[in-house]
């Protein structure tokens, strides 16, 4: 059996993670428990964190809060200084109650509610994720009806295999996530949002799909992203400013 992080059989024979004893752990807490090691949380958001930043330093990890989020979780990456990948008011609530930085969220989602669009408004949500046109007008009737400036990023699907399974695969042409690049949609998708009067378009966004061991297939979607940013920065007239390739890395 593979152990991860801290944990590791004590001379009591029983599994130990982070120090504590895991039978103990039971009989304290009864069982199912789900045990989190902090410190072992804290060296992965840091060992993230310092490799980006050391290659682009201009890089932001984002933790996903749908993985595990309560408020202990959203306390802990507040302090490694990561940003906050939210897709429901739960998820923004949980967030809030820790003061965790509102300009450090990403809103993500394909069926977002009119309330959860007028809640991360309000409390300054750092980038809204656009993943249809009718988010677009949707957004953009919220932004100007509540006098806000929505800042923006497009999800894109960028016809990628990411060599998982096909339940979690999120970037093929044929995604219900984003918009597709291969058959102008997602430059249909870009120029709207650009002529939206209370969006601010600041970047675009791609997730190709989870539990994914083939770093191949992360750079085919960089680089097909990068040809989408060249091609949409002459169509609108202006740099794009910030490049979302997602996560979905798989831990051996």
């Amino acid at each position: 059996m593979k152990l991860h992080g801290n944990m590791k059989i004590n001379t009591a024979g029983h599994l130990e993670i982070g120090g504590c004893d895991a039978v103990d752990l039971a009989r304290e807490f009864g069982t199912p428990l789900y045990v989190m090691d902090e410190s072992f949380i804290r060296h992965n958001c840091r060992t993230y964190k310092n490799a980006f930043l050391s290659a682009y330093p201009d890089s932001e990890v984002i933790y996903a809060s749908k993985v595990f989020s309560t408020r202990a979780v959203c306390q802990l990456i507040k302090e490694e200084g990561l940003g906050l990948d939210i897709v429901s008011a739960g998820e923004l609530y949980t967030a809030l109650s820790v003061d965790f930085p509102a300009d450090r969220m990403y809103f993500h989602g394909n069926n977002k509610t009119p309330e959860e669009l007028e809640m991360a408004l309000e409390k300054g949500v750092g980038r809204i994720i656009v993943d249809s046109f009718y988010e677009i007008e949707l957004l953009n009737s919220i932004a100007l009806r509540t006098g806000k400036t929505a800042n923006i990023m497009m999800r894109l699907s960028p016809g990628i295999d990411a060599h998982t399974h096909h339940y979690i695969k999120t970037g093929m042409i044929d995604s219900k996530f984003g918009f597709c690049i291969a058959n102008g949609q997602a430059m249909q998708a870009v120029l709207k949002a650009a002529e939206s009067k209370a969006l601010e378009l600041w970047g675009v966004h791609c997730h190709i799909g989870s539990q994914i061991f083939d770093l191949d297939s992360y750079q085919e979607a960089a680089r097909t992203m990068m040809e989408f940013v060249r091609d949409m920065t002459e169509k609108i007239g202006k740099p794009v400013r910030e490049l979302n390739l997602g996560g979905g890395l798989g831990s051996l």
